[in-house]
């Protein structure tokens, strides 16, 4: 019997233990539909979704739906380096309009996934500058190929047995006030790692997220990605701002970048930009982007025609003021919540955050409670996801679109977890 022809969670979740790699950690939800900000198991089900597709449904559940039927019709797939098409050309266009990096003349590569985008700005920044090593730090997580897993900060699950690790990456601490680092402090270590280990000559890139997502959700404090550039512009290093998680609309503006006054060198993004497709992309002006030579970028399935019709889709919506406005909205509720069950429950450390990209983290710093947590929800129907170097921080990673019902029901589900946990 196929898999298709087997009913309910308990039949699907046996054949994934049959025929699924051990190495892909899923909770035990089993999909069969979703829409704006609810999913729906094989089994009838309805879940408020805090997770959003790890990040990449900003504009919420089958946004994107009219628009991938119209494209079906026509073709699935060419291969841009084979014939030039229409959708790739439009979201190229609309990110120059809407890239916050230095510059009027703008460009994009599209690719395939968020690590590929990642992996690219440091292969474009490398020829653009000659040099060859890369500046990252704690708390980042920039992918799973070997590059951008060397660029990443957490060993479980990301990097244990993995090795050996790509060259020429060097670390440096990352703002992080909760746990005691301020600005001045990641200043003066990246500026000690300049005399210590890292030739600064030497440096492409500093790749840095303006909230470091998988790493706990830490906001930047509003004075360093300002202070960093001119740093790193004082060695002639570019500064990239990962965007994966943090842009296409999750803060509240466009990208989080725009909220600290900076114009980058280069911006990645990927996960919402493709609505639910696969899409990635890097952007920047044509001095920097068009250092490489015709064939030096690329990849077969990279600005799939689908993708594009949905981030043609995304990109529209999400630069609406009414669109930037209610997300906005919402991050002032959400916030408004979480401190209220801060204050109510010893364990959580800390609230933190921009608009509506907020997170709470646990003060004991083991995945324990945090995992329990999520678990509880699950079974109160909120699919809700944690993060952080330990594993103690609770993330809300909502669609954009949902409705104010739905989301004061998923916090008060959320508020019945935590206190199931913690009583």
């Amino acid at each position: 019997m196929s898999i298709r022809e087997q009913t309910g969670s308990e039949a699907i979740i046996a054949a994934r233990e049959r025929y699924v790699a051990r190495g892909i950690s899923t909770p035990p939800l089993v999909v069969a539909r979703a829409e704006g900000a609810r999913i729906e198991d094989v089994d009838g089900r309805s879940y408020i979704d805090f997770a959003g597709g790890l990040g990449c449904q900003n504009t919420g559940h089958g946004f994107a739906a009219a628009a991938l039927h119209e494209q079906v019709d026509r073709y699935l797939h060419q291969c841009f380096m084979v014939g030039i098409y229409e959708p790739y050309v439009e979201v190229c266009r609309l990110l120059a309009e809407l890239s916050p990096c230095r510059g009027p003349d703008q460009r994009s590569l599209l690719v395939s996934t968020g690590a590929e985008a990642v992996e690219n700005a440091v292969k474009i920044a490398r020829v653009a500058t000659a040099r060859p090593a890369v500046l990252v730090f704690e708390h980042a997580f920039h992918g799973r190929t070997l590059l951008t897993m060397t660029m990443t900060s957490k060993v479980v699950p990301y990097k244990r047995g993995f090795g050996p690790f790509a060259p020429e990456i060097y670390r440096a601490p990352a703002p992080y006030p909760y746990r005691g680092v301020s600005t001045d402090d990641a200043l003066a270590a990246v500026e000690r790692l300049f005399k210590e280990d890292a030739d600064p000559q030497t440096i492409a890139c500093a790749v840095i997220e303006p909230v470091q997502g998988e790493g706990g959700f830490i906001p930047l404090p509003p004075d360093f990605p300002k202070r960093l550039q001119e740093l790193l512009a004082s060695h002639g290093i570019l500064f990239v701002a990962d965007e994966v998680q943090s842009g296409v609309g999750r803060t509240g503006t466009v990208w989080a970048i725009e909220q600290y006054g900076v114009e980058p060198d280069l911006l990645v993004s990927a996960k919402s930009l493709g609505g639910g497709l696969p899409l990635g992309a890097v952007t920047g002006p044509a001095e920097i982007m068009d250092v490489v030579e015709p064939g030096g970028l690329g990849g077969t399935f990279g600005g799939n025609p689908l993708s594009c019709v949905a981030a043609i889709a995304v990109l529209e919506e999400v630069r609406r003021p009414e669109f930037l406005g209610r997300a906005r909205e919402l991050g002032e509720t959400i916030r408004g919540r979480l401190e209220q069950l801060a204050a109510r429950h010893a364990a959580i450390g800390e609230v933190r955050g921009l608009g509506p990209m907020l997170a709470f983290e646990l003060a004991e710093q083991t995945p324990d409670l945090a995992s329990a947590v999520t678990a509880a929800a699950r079974e109160k129907g909120l699919v809700l996801l944690s993060c952080g170097l330990y594993g103690n921080v609770i993330r809300i990673l909502v669609p954009l679109v949902i409705t104010n019902a739905d989301l004061a029901t998923g916090l008060d589900i959320l508020d019945e977890a935590l206190q199931e946990v913690f009583q």
